[in-house]
């Protein structure tokens, strides 16, 4: 099919702004259903549309109006950019403005990664007519929870500044091109991400001028509130599900920091959808990849040729998806399920009736062994069996010298994203190391992941972290998926309460979930400690503003895991229990 590209169309929005828009038409007299993108990186760009984004070109050959929008105030849009904030109306005004064009038979669908998922799911929430689908990828509903916060409440350092390094070289850019502007800048913005998460990073992440000069709200608006107040509940589309009436295409990484958000998107869009279409009409696809990898191919780990976002065919979902919302064709979604996931271990696609799965087994694994776990000697055991000795171990967690991260939800394009041995903080005195025995038969774990831990703190505040973590016969230690929660905030992420030392609390860490198969020959192992820095900042233990504080301000804490009969720490692990084929 031949088509024709408009570049630049001014779309006005209600305050008379006008937004930098790209428009590709097939050649048809007849008019058709259009598939915004709305993009702060630039719409011509295109690797930005990449990973699991669908082809453009075979959209337009498809018969889809493809529009390409820069977000207001980023490249050739007018206004200032500020995150987040005008996206719904500018969405929604955006939508009602094509729905009226004569190329255009009223119906719009949207789509787009990250940032440009999130920004479907405003549009979303404004109830806007003529948004009929969505297909929203490696993005959040709820930005407390993603990118900006964790759900134990620890900011997600390494997203936060990765993204304020992006859209701040990006303005500085801008200003470049118009004449103005320090052409010094650019690189400096660099080095502001590089200082900022470096292991001996001395500086508050709000105390550095390259980044906050260009975008004030992350280091004001955003880090000056690290409750869920309500400044978060206002900017959460899923807080207004009862409002969004349009299914959605739901696509995720294991590995990708907006992970949980994908997964409770589907989830609480199911429960609570504002129409029997978007109630029934979700979708949910999670594959084996990180916020900026798609293949599947990691340096400790491969999935397989299988893994990758073109081998699953992301243009051919999206097209099935819009086939039946945009122009009611049921044939498209007449695959067996809605729900397709990677399952790690065994290493392939499969699809089920809904997530969780249905016959999931929460399986608790308790945390037990003889002696300390944060030794060489390897005492820390993990069995299903509960233990009959109560233990405590004991640890000194130091904010300057906080446990690196290896791999893991990272947004960086580095290449140390994902599946990462974590061999080399096993041995630290501030990880706790608890390993079942070697597994005769496969134990697939695929679902929501928790762990419940009996902590106590010299502090007035601190962290707690837990990993899951796949042992290889070879000793590779890979890790699944993990979770941090912030003592403070350890019932109720918008009222602090600090820690009376000495006390010891039950808390529930949220490691998200996984899909996997732990193999024969492989063991299931659970780190602890207090950090996992830079992909959440560290914790002062203080009890005081973390994100303004410097080094000379920090206090160590002796924090204890208190385990036993008396009190009974433990992983909950989604076990599933139906015949698993061995690679």
């Amino acid at each position: 099919m031949t088509y024709r590209v408009t570049v630049g169309t001014p779309v006005p929005v209600r305050d008379g702004t006008q937004l930098a828009t790209d428009i590709w038409r097939p050649e048809t007299d007849t008019p058709v259903p259009a598939l915004l993108v709305r993009n702060p990186y630039g719409k011509h760009q295109l690797a930005n549309y990449g990973f699991t984004s669908p082809n453009i070109f075979r959209l337009v050959e498809a018969g889809y109006v493809v529009v390409l929008q820069e977000c207001r105030g980023t490249f050739g849009s007018e206004g200032h950019y500020t995150p987040h904030v005008h996206e719904g109306a500018d969405g929604a005004d955006t939508v009602a403005w094509l729905a009226r064009q004569e190329w255009c038979d009223g119906t719009v669908g949207t789509w787009g990664v990250s940032y440009l998922g999130m920004t479907q799911w405003q549009t979303a929430a404004t109830g806007v007519p003529g948004l009929k689908a969505i297909a929203p990828s490696i993005a959040s509903a709820d930005l407390y929870r993603a990118p900006y916060y964790s759900p134990g409440g620890a900011l997600s350092l390494d997203t936060v500044l990765m993204f304020a390094t992006i859209m701040s070289a990006n303005d500085a850019l801008r200003d470049l091109a118009g004449g103005t502007g320090d052409p010094a800048e650019p690189a400096a913005i660099g080095s502001a991400f590089d200082d900022l998460t470096a292991q001996a990073s001395i500086t508050p992440p709000t105390a550095h001028p390259a980044l906050a000069a260009r975008i004030p709200w992350i280091f004001g608006q955003a880090m000056g509130h690290p409750g869920r107040d309500e400044t978060w509940r206002e900017l959460s589309a899923l807080d207004k599900a009862g409002s969004i009436t349009v299914p959605a295409l739901n696509i995720g990484g294991w590995y990708d920091p907006f992970a949980g958000e994908t997964l409770r998107a589907y989830t609480e869009m199911k429960r609570c959808g504002g129409s029997p279409e978007a109630r029934t009409g979700q979708r949910l696809i999670m594959g084996p990849w990180t916020h900026s990898s798609t293949t599947g191919v990691f340096p400790d780990r491969s999935f397989g040729f299988t893994a990758s976002a073109d081998a699953a065919d992301m243009t051919g979902a999206h097209l099935a998806f819009f086939d039946r919302w945009l122009r009611g064709r049921d044939d498209p979604l007449d695959r067996p399920a809605p729900v397709r996931i990677f399952v790690m271990g065994t290493d392939r696609w499969r699809d089920e009736e809904d997530w969780p799965l249905p016959d999931t087994r929460y399986t608790p694994y308790h945390l037990d062994g003889p002696g300390p776990a944060n030794t060489s000697s390897g005492t820390g055991t993990l069995t299903v069996k509960a233990p009959e000795d109560d233990y405590t171990d004991t640890y000194l967690y130091d904010p300057r010298r906080p446990v690196p991260t290896l791999g893991g939800s990272l947004m960086r394009p580095t290449g140390s994203a994902g599946p990462v041995d974590q061999r080399p903080v096993e041995s630290r005195d501030d990880v706790l190391c608890f390993t079942s025995a070697t597994l005769n038969t496969p134990v697939e774990v695929t679902g929501p992941v928790s762990a419940t831990l009996f902590v106590s703190s010299s502090a007035p505040d601190t962290d707690f972290t837990v990993k899951l973590v796949d042992v290889h016969p070879d000793g590779r230690a890979i890790n699944l998926c993990d979770g941090i929660q912030r003592m403070r905030y350890r019932d109720s992420l918008d009222t602090p309460e600090p820690m009376e030392p000495g006390t010891v609390y039950e808390i529930t860490v949220d490691l998200i979930a996984t899909a996997n198969v732990f193999l024969p020959g492989h063991r299931i192992l659970v780190e602890i400690s207090s950090s996992n820095f830079p992909r959440y900042d560290r914790n002062s233990n203080t009890g005081g503003i973390i994100a303004t504080e410097h080094d000379t301000q920090m206090s160590t804490a002796v924090n204890r895991i208190h385990r036993g009969p008396g009190h009974p720490s433990r992983i909950t692990l989604p076990v599933i229990t139906r015949e698993t084929p061995v690679r």
